[in-house]
């Protein structure tokens, strides 16, 4: 169980608001059942949600460590790139969720990686995510590496933590924007307000850089490449948005209603660029467009 201290400096603040705030990897809703089951105190002694702080409060609070079903692997089919003994280029679909995580135990891209894999998965990111990397949200398509052994998965997650790996998007924009191509360069945080969202106003973001270029323009709306040089959560989307072209069809950073029929944002991860972890040659792999992507730019180019 993980155990947290903090000081209140300010005082007439909700103990929950208060917690939200300090703690921000956890939601304000888990910190209230937190409260309800007596896993937060003040000078020892276990308070209401409703509890307001006095300065200098000693606050407790006690998180338990998650309970992890057993995964299961799934026969589920998988698209896939390339293959050898020790990577697995797969093209994840829209809709799939990468790795188990509360409400999404199956049908996972795991799920279907480990039955497709048996054990040779690397087990460094422990039994939720085997092979796992790094990963793109559910309702974005493309290419993700799987890493069958340790050493393949430590050379590569050395690759991504030093920018060594190509990863470009496509995506369609609301918008025609200015440039041809730009760079945004703004820090990426956990949303101030809305917990559950990314933001470039974040007070404690970290440094995010994402490059774009044009491929294509329709008026109301533009076709790019994005190209990323951090991979931080919801990047590219976040960016987008921040300069006023957030990605159609983004109901989270963009309008509420899409003028497409559209499941979540048009983002692709087309472009996936390597070092081998064995044989140290460059290899490139290109994810085709779906077909929901192609669609939308022909009619795009009809209008």
């Amino acid at each position: 169980m993980e155990e947290l201290y903090f000081t209140a400096g300010t005082a007439g603040i909700r103990i929950d608001k208060f917690l939200a705030e300090a703690i921000p990897d956890v939601t304000r809703s888990h910190i209230q059942k937190l409260i309800s089951t007596g896993l937060v105190t003040v000078g020892q002694k276990a308070v209401k949600a409703n509890y307001k702080t006095a300065l200098n409060d000693e606050i407790a609070v006690r998180i338990p460590e998650p309970e992890i079903p057993d995964i299961q692997p799934e026969d589920i089919p998988l698209d896939i790139l390339y293959e050898d003994n020790d990577i697995l280029i797969v093209n994840k679909p829209k809709g799939m969720v990468v790795h188990p995580a509360p409400g999404h135990y199956s049908n996972t891209l795991v799920n279907a990686v480990m039955y497709h894999c048996r054990d040779n998965l690397s087990g460094i990111n422990g039994v939720a995510r085997p092979g796992i990397v790094h990963r793109i949200d559910m309702d974005t398509t493309g290419s993700l590496i799987i890493c069958k052994n340790d050493t393949a998965h430590q050379a590569l997650a050395e690759q991504l933590k030093e920018h060594h790996i190509t990863r470009k998007y496509h995506a369609v924009v609301h918008g025609n924007l200015k440039e041809d191509s730009q760079t945004v360069d703004a820090p990426i945080g956990r949303h101030p307000v809305d917990r559950k969202k990314m933001s470039t106003r974040a007070p404690h973001g970290r440094q995010a850089v994402t490059h774009y270029k044009v491929l294509e323009r329709f008026g109301e709306y533009t076709y790019i490449e994005c190209e990323l040089e951090t991979g931080r959560t919801h990047q590219i989307r976040v960016h987008m948005a921040s300069i006023g072209h957030p990605i159609v069809g983004d109901t989270v950073y963009g309008p509420a209603k899409c003028p497409f029929k559209l499941q979540g944002q048009t983002l692709h991860a087309k472009i996936l660029g390597i070092t081998h972890p064995s044989t140290g040659e460059y290899m490139e792999f290109d994810a085709p467009l779906p077909e929901y992507f192609l669609e939308l730019l022909n009619k795009l180019r009809d209008r």
